[in-house]
């Protein structure tokens, strides 16, 4: 449950002061210091951390690297077992912890676990990402939630269920439209992250005021990411599969 909170959480805003912190800390019968703790710890294991040179605890435990290791590779699983936790210790059913749709419609069975496992990966996903990015578009640097995406990289159909589909570096936070023509191909990134126009964009019939607009991003870098920085192996997939050159 710390690491599912360790994912959504900026790690400038780990601290005993943080809501999220707070509750979750009330839920395990621990304090806000001793939760933050274990996030910190985390954080040592942290691959991106640790290229940035951004300090966590020095001295994560041997559990906290195992924990670390075992569920980076397989994120739907970490949030799934997270929330299932969560929804025990509250006396719930994992549909009352989290909105997951319309999911008390379908029949009790095997369908229906998959089903609510891979919404519980969804909703992991887009919160991680868009608090990765401090919910602002990585182009615009737009902050309006209603307005944005939790845009994939590599297309969830063809990412593989454990490893890539609801992995945090599988995704960017866009507004609506620039999440549009990503998914189709018209924009992309380079390995330096930065931001290439498709000529069929260019080419595209569209006000002086519009082009202007999607044309001054071009070459331009995206905002980074507090963690989770997009997967290199992700950007190398959207430009040779996806983008229209």
């Amino acid at each position: 449950m710390a690491f599912d909170l360790y994912c959504r959480t900026p790690f400038g805003k780990i601290s005993q002061g943080n809501p999220e912190i707070i509750k979750l800390a009330h839920l395990l019968g621990r304090t806000p210091g001793s939760v933050g703790l274990k996030m910190h710890n985390l954080a040592h294991y942290d691959p991106e951390l640790q290229k940035r040179n951004v300090t966590a605890m020095a001295h994560g435990s041997k559990l906290d690297g195992e924990i670390f290791s075992e569920f980076s590779r397989d994120w739907t699983n970490l949030s799934y077992q997270a929330q299932l936790i969560r929804a025990k210790l509250q006396n719930k059913d994992i549909s009352e912890v989290i909105d997951l749709g319309d999911i008390d419609v379908i029949p009790a069975g095997k369908y229906r676990d998959q089903m609510m496992k891979t919404r519980v990966g969804q909703y992991f996903f887009r919160m991680t990402v868009l608090n990765s990015y401090e919910n602002r578009c990585c182009v615009t640097g737009l902050k309006q939630p209603e307005l944005l995406v939790a845009s994939h990289i590599k297309p969830w159909k063809v990412s593989d269920e454990r490893t890539e589909r609801t992995n945090p570096a599988n995704g960017l936070c866009l507004n609506a439209l620039h999440d549009k023509a990503f998914d189709r191909g018209l924009i992309t990134l380079d390995k330096r992250y930065k931001i290439i126009v498709s000529r069929k964009l260019k080419d595209t019939e569209m006000d002086s005021e519009t082009k202007s607009w999607f044309m001054g991003y071009s070459d331009h870098q995206i905002i980074f990411p507090d963690k989770f920085l997009p997967g290199k192996d992700f950007i190398e997939y959207h430009n040779d599969v996806i983008f229209q050159r």
